[in-house]
């Protein structure tokens, strides 16, 4: 191939070793085919702003689109990157002056900006579009569970008693917000370099917003030097992989737990189990235990793009050729836990009856019965935590005659006196009557749950117009671009 980068002001080619060190090609898979698009969007308006001919255009173009059906593998992967590699490419195949022109008023610096961009963008509507798939499944099961009695922890030990409704839709909450965020980057995501050139942009008369309307992106940056240097639009879709992560590897923790012994809550399904080599009747929840594990490859993502970019004059500098490794390994991890997780969550069996068990021990009504000290009373409720407190060192369940005595003691009056009888004690020691009084906004109560279910699911749908306009919008756009490209092909 021709050497169209080194030949004019340098005369020595690097080593094989220093080749190796600064070659971003083995990266640059990632963004083959939004290089093409980028090349066929910056041709199509070369050849409409009158900078170059027609004729020229239709051969550059002809020439793209062998490029594109022979693959990244038809390229020389021995030059620095996939934008000079390609371009050489095109010009040994219809020679430089023709392939030659395709580069005029524009820069690598702009191109690879663009590439990022156009990959990242389909990469994170998948993943918002996986993202609502495994809320929806957690959405199902939590409606499948409203009464699921089971106890809920601070500081992992049993605290009040709740629903498996109620405890799932937790984490749906929290990974909702992360579609929310996931939303935002894209409207950042979705905006044109294309243009800035070097970083000063050019004295060609280039239209910008035409090749952002043929590329589908919603805006074009307005200014050229940050287009081309601007790299927080990677480390904000790194934060929220990040995040993402963080809450599988929360979900993954407790199915771990959960299926263990000691908890038994849940069974996961052999399809997401291993079994040990030694001992035959294991049963491990490994693939949890790997989502728990390769969060730290987002959060490590997350920190090598920070570290990356901290420090970087304006405007473009080689050192973000690294970061784009970065974020191609986040986004590959974080969409298939997020497709693990649906299938895992999907797929469990849920262990209600030692859920209700467990929901009893540990004397996770306590609350509620000092609740209750408080409203039947009329005692302060730090009172009646003492009191509660007092009975909770005991080994069984406090009846109506252990409440008043240690009322007696602490008040030195009789609660009996002061309205309590039996059944408002074993009122306040059921935990299902527990959960039902809690029916407040974002309480446990099925009543509450319902609503609350609801009100998501008017969310999810929302957020899944929203990605579907995003996509319906790219895609138009490409395929739009696309015809122009046959057109002036046969233009020819």
């Amino acid at each position: 191939m021709s050497d169209i980068l080194r030949r004019g002001r340098l005369d020595s080619l690097p080593d094989e070793e220093i080749m190796r060190y600064t070659s971003s090609m083995e990266d640059d898979k990632w963004i083959f085919d939004s290089d093409v698009l980028v090349d066929f969007a910056h041709t199509v308006m070369l050849k409409e702003q009158g900078i170059i001919p027609a004729d020229d255009c239709a051969k550059i173009l002809e020439g793209l689109k062998r490029i594109r059906e022979e693959g990244i593998d038809s390229l020389d992967h021995s030059y620095e990157d996939i934008h000079i590699s390609l371009e050489s490419r095109l010009i040994d195949m219809a020679g430089e002056d023709v392939g030659g022109r395709m580069h005029s008023g524009r820069s690598r610096n702009d191109e690879v900006a663009t590439c990022i961009r156009l990959r990242l963008r389909k990469e994170i509507l998948e993943l918002a579009e996986e993202m609502l798939q495994l809320v929806t499944t957690m959405t199902r099961i939590a409606s499948e569970n409203y009464d699921t009695i089971m106890p809920g922890y601070t500081h992992l030990q049993h605290a009040q008693p709740t629903t498996l409704a109620h405890h799932i839709m937790g984490h749906a909450e929290s990974l909702g917000r992360d579609v929310e965020r996931i939303l935002g980057c894209l409207d950042r995501i979705n905006r044109c370099p294309l243009g800035a050139a070097a970083f000063a942009s050019t004295g060609f008369p280039i239209n910008r917003s035409r090749t952002a309307e043929l590329l589908g992106f919603e805006e074009v940056m307005q200014n050229s030097m940050d287009a081309v240097s601007g790299r927080d639009f990677l480390l904000e879709t790194a934060s929220v992989l990040a995040n993402i992560m963080i809450e599988m590897s929360r979900i993954s923790e407790e199915l771990v737990m959960w299926s263990s012994t000691e908890f038994g809550f849940i069974e996961l399904s052999d399809q997401y189990a291993s079994t040990s080599s030694i001992m035959p009747q294991k049963k491990n929840p490994d693939t949890a235990e790997l989502v728990r594990g390769k969060s730290g490859i987002a959060v490590g993502s997350l920190m090598s793009l920070l570290t990356v970019c901290k420090s970087l004059p304006m405007s473009y500098n080689r050192d973000m050729q690294d970061a784009s490794p970065h974020i191609w390994k986040s986004v590959e991890t974080t969409r298939a836990s997020v497709r693990i997780m649906a299938g895992m969550l999907d797929s469990m069996k849920v262990n209600n009856n030692t859920m209700k068990l467990q929901a009893s021990t540990g004397f996770t009504t306590a609350t509620e019965l000092a609740d209750t000290l408080v409203r039947e009373c009329g005692i302060p409720f730090r009172t009646a935590h003492q009191i509660v407190g007092i009975l909770a060192k005991g080994d069984n369940e406090p009846t109506l005659e252990d409440v008043d005595a240690v009322g007696r003691t602490v008040l030195g009056e009789s609660l009996v006196e002061k309205g309590l009888d039996e059944d408002m004690v074993k009122q306040a020691l059921d935990p299902m009557l527990n959960i039902q009084k809690r029916k407040i906004i974002g309480g446990p109560a099925p009543e509450a749950m319902k609503i609350s279910i609801d009100n998501f699911g008017t969310k999810t749908g929302m957020w899944g117009e929203e990605v579907e306009r995003i996509r319906d919008h790219t895609e138009n756009s490409i395929e739009k671009l696309m015809q122009v490209v046959e057109d002036y092909i046969q233009q020819k």
